[in-house]
Formats: structure tokens, C-alpha cells, sequence
């Protein structure tokens, strides 16, 4: 089926691909907000309930907060890391049960001398809430920012540590990687675009009850 184009009376909340996509829409179907059909069916880029007159968009992580931040999107959600990150002009109204995850300092197995090299290479997709965490322990660091797999820059000798998103650390410890000290916990949290309550007070104030309770 091909994606519905959205209207301008229809509520617009933006989510992130992937397994918050489907830990966001097994959410909201839970309240009544979309099937349970449509939860389980993320192919689409822009998901639509017709009963409640809400437009899912299905976005990049990190989009998730240009959209909101813009006025795309009315509601959003997003980890709190990304929101600390980039710190979007947004209001979170809430943090949510899902999306646990923790952003963390790893480093190679057997390398514990790292703290006293006098740059320490630091691997990321954080940059500044790494280079704030290291500036906080008084270390001197070159950051790499990075895209993809943060945890092959160790073993390619392209950085001493990383700072990543760890969730079980299974992938941390297929790569031999050991893991020092989490920098923050994050979870899901709900977002709003300032200008949106104003235009959309009642369909949003329904929204945030049927969240409410969890």
C-alpha cells in the first residue's frame, strides 16, 4: 500500500525507525491510538489512524527532532541521549517505559593505561556529550566522530576508547571491547513543538491522557 499523504487537520507525531518504531507503535496501540495491525507493519514511511486522525511518520533517529523542532511534526519521540545531544528546541512532556539503553565509555580488552595517554582518541556519535564527560575527568581528547559502527575504531587503531549506546553489551563484548563507566541512562521521551498546543491544544491533551498511566 502506498504511503497516505499527510492533511492539515490530522495530529502528525514522528518516530524513529527500527525498534523504537515498533516499541512506539506497540505503545500507542496498547491506548488505542493505532491498530495492532498497523504496529506490526513499519514498511511504510507514513503509517495513518484513521479513528483517532493521527499521522505516524517513520523517520531516522535523529530526524525525529529536526521534524518536531521545524513544525513538521507535532509530537515526537526520541531518546534522551539524541535530545541531550542536539539539543532540539522542543518541550518533553514525558519520559516513557521503553527504549532503555545507557551511552557508555568502552575501551579494548587489556588496555587500562588509557586514561594516562596525553590525547586520548575518543570514537563517537556523541561528540558533545563525550568531549563534556571527558572535559569533567580532566582528560585531554581528540574526538572521531563516527556514523557507523563505533566499535571496529578500537581494534583498527583509529581511537583508544569509545563512547556508544550499549544496550545488553553483547556487541561490546563480540569485539573484545570491556565497558568503563555509563555516562547517562536513556529511555523514550515525548516531545512536543512549542507552537503545535497552541494549534492543536485538544487532539494533543488527548494524545498525552491516553499515554498517561503507563
Amino acid at each position: 500500500m502506498p504511503n497516505a499523504r499527510p492533511t492539515a487537520d490530522r495530529l502528525r507525531i514522528a518516530l524513529p525507525k527500527g525498534r523504537m518504531s515498533e516499541e512506539s507503535l506497540a505503545f500507542f496501540a496498547a491506548r488505542g491510538l493505532c491498530s495492532p495491525a498497523q504496529a506490526t507493519d513499519s514498511r511504510q514511511l507514513i503509517v495513518r489512524d484513521e479513528a483517532n486522525g493521527i499521522d505516524f511518520y517513520l523517520l531516522r533517529s535523529k530526524d525525529v527532532g529536526a521534524y518536531v523542532e521545524q513544525g513538521a511534526a507535532d509530537l515526537g519521540i526520541m531518546g534522551l541521549d539524541l535530545l541531550l545531544e542536539h539539543r532540539f528546541r522542543v518541550f518533553i512532556l514525558a519520559a516513557l517505559p521503553f527504549g532503555h539503553c545507557r551511552l557508555a565509555v568502552a575501551y579494548p580488552e587489556g588496555k587500562t593505561g588509557w586514561q594516562r595517554l596525553p590525547e586520548l582518541r575518543v570514537a563517537t556519535k556523541y561528540p558533545r556529550l563525550a568531549t563534556e564527560y571527558f572535559f569533567r575527568r580532566g582528560l585531554n581528547i581528540r574526538i572521531i566522530e563516527l556514523y557507523g559502527s563505533v566499535e571496529i575504531a578500537p581494534l583498527t587503531g583509529l581511537a583508544d576508547v569509545i563512547v556508544d549506546l550499549v544496550s545488553t553489551g553483547a556487541t561490546l563484548k563480540a569485539n573484545q571491547l570491556v565497558e568503563e563507566e555509563t555516562i547517562l541512562e536513556s529511555t523514550a521521551r515525548l516531545i512536543l513543538n512549542p507552537s503545535a498546543f497552541a494549534l492543536r491544544r485538544q487532539q494533543i491533551l488527548q494524545v498525552v491522557d491516553a499515554l498517561s498511566g503507563f
